[in-house]
């Protein structure tokens, strides 16, 4: 591999990492709010974290979050 493909490798997977951090925080934003939608409408903590996958502390941090 010579240095240029290198350099061009490097700026694609730091590109692809942006792309991914920002798809996170913007999945997570999405997770949070219908979370603490479903919280609203009396689904319990305990089915919410099921669904969602996390532990019950998991879902009480992310609803802790920022909105």
């Amino acid at each position: 591999m010579t240095e240029q493909e290198s350099i061009e490798g490097i700026q694609s997977a730091a590109k692809r990492r942006e792309e991914a951090e920002s798809e996170r925080k913007s999945a997570t934003a999405d997770l949070r709010r219908y979370c603490a939608f479903a919280k609203d409408a009396g689904v319990s903590i305990t089915q919410i974290a099921k669904e969602a996958g996390l532990s019950r502390q998991g879902v009480y941090d992310l609803l802790a979050g920022p909105v």
